[in-house]
């Protein structure tokens, strides 16, 4: 960093420059590296973008530095072409500059791929690389004294505190850095524990909600004392959330209550095949304060934990995640029972997701007016494929068969008899 007389000494040859006709040369120079290093970044950005697999990374860094790295090339040339020709003081600042900013881009880029794909870095990579890129540039060229003073001016007071926008910055400054080193160990730490297949699902969902709150309070206990926050100010917010639960948030309060407990209890896993508030489906996430449940359309729906709580949950799939389709049949006083009930359990044998065992089996349900009620019984052990389709198939090809078979499938018939009418002459 330079010291206050060396910035002085810095202006005033810039000043001097800026007198000279010849600093016109400089200004070109940039310029003209800018413009190389433009070209350049449009031409090969394309090239690296349809990187795949272990070239990706390196793709994705090689693409941010692209730019500043041309650039940088071309001024090294340039100022060594002018160098005892023409004063080269602006091109002397502009070399550190497009270093440092090849070195952010590059660095921040290698941060958001250590974070999860949905954080912060994410989606503002580029608007945090110019931010840092600006404080590196204050720094080195020794602007950020005169800054600091100007901003550290702007300031007012709250009781016997005084305010500055300097120490504004500061804070969130300090508290995003806090943050972002928490999100960053959270999201490690998840990972891992994740990938632990000895412990069952829900308890591991368990375990990595509890360390991210976890870590996300270490931080903010480490954040606050270096804004100058005193500690004992959590004690109001206590104060103030507990109040809150008691007027209003009760209803989610229980919510994240009744996720623990669903995650502790195992009574609701990921994967089970469920029906809640009217509902069927999968359930494919849970979550602190609802679960997802994936239905056979496509649809999820967002099922708040203390519905699952409070309300009968069917759970097909708790114990055993063998399941019976039940497919109805109706075939005509007529008809073979004997041969159509064959027919049946022959079709439900030849898919290949029906179970052996328990066998397929057709019971006679009843004798109903129109013809006779049979039923087929077939297990599956996925039901998160579908039934649907399962019952489609086997309804099909028991159409076919009962068709080649003669084996008729009735509809309703009604006679109609009119009494006391007189006959047509």
């Amino acid at each position: 960093m330079r010291s206050h007389n060396d910035f002085q000494t810095f202006l005033h040859e810039l000043a001097a420059d800026f007198q000279d006709p010849r600093f016109l040369w400089q200004l070109a120079a940039i310029a003209l590296a800018v413009g190389i290093a433009w070209w350049l970044d449009r031409r090969l950005r394309p090239r690296l973008s349809g990187s795949e697999g272990a070239w990706k990374l390196g793709a994705g860094g090689l693409r941010r530095v692209i730019f500043p790295f041309s650039a940088l090339m071309v001024v090294l040339a340039l100022r060594y072409a002018l160098k005892g020709r023409v004063p080269v003081h602006l091109l002397d600042l502009a070399v550190p500059l497009l270093v440092a900013m090849a070195a952010i881009r590059l660095i921040v880029y290698m941060l958001r791929q250590v974070f999860a794909s949905g954080s912060l870095l994410a989606g503002a990579e580029r608007t945090i690389a110019w931010g840092v890129w600006l404080t590196v540039a204050l720094y080195v060229t020794g602007l950020g004294i005169e800054v600091g003073d100007f901003l550290d001016e702007i300031s007012f007071h709250i009781g016997k505190q005084r305010i500055s926008l300097l120490v504004i910055l500061h804070g969130l400054l300090t508290v995003a850095v806090t943050l972002l080193v928490t999100m960053w160990l959270g999201s490690t730490l998840e990972r891992r524990v994740m990938g632990v297949q000895a412990l069952d699902m829900s308890l591991r969902v368990v375990l990595t909600k509890v360390l991210r709150a976890g870590v996300i309070v270490v931080g903010v206990l480490i954040a606050l004392p270096l804004v100058g926050i005193d500690l004992t100010v959590l004690s109001v917010f206590g104060g103030a959330l507990g109040v809150g639960l008691g007027l209003g948030l009760q209803k989610i309060a229980s919510n994240y209550v009744s996720g623990f407990i669903i995650l502790l209890d195992r009574s609701v896993r990921i994967g089970d095949n469920i029906t809640v508030d009217n509902r069927v489906g999968q359930v494919t996430e849970i979550t602190t304060r609802y679960v997802v449940l994936r239905g056979p359309d496509g649809t999820e729906a967002l099922i708040p934990n203390d519905t699952l709580v409070t309300s009968t949950v069917v759970n097909q799939s708790y114990t055993d995640r063998k399941l019976r389709l039940a497919i109805p049949v109706q075939v005509s006083y007529r008809s073979d029972l004997d041969q159509a009930m064959a027919i049946m359990v022959a079709a439900a044998k030849k898919q290949p997701r029906v179970l052996s065992d328990p066998e397929p089996m057709v019971a006679l349900r009843e004798f109903a007016d129109s013809g006779i009620n049979l039923e087929l019984g077939a297990w599956i052990a996925d039901p998160e494929e579908g039934r649907l389709n399962l019952v489609s198939a086997i309804n099909l090809e028991i159409w076919r068969e009962f068709r080649r078979q003669g084996i008729e499938i009735p509809y309703p018939q009604r006679e109609v008899r009119i009494l006391g009418s007189q006959p047509v002459p």
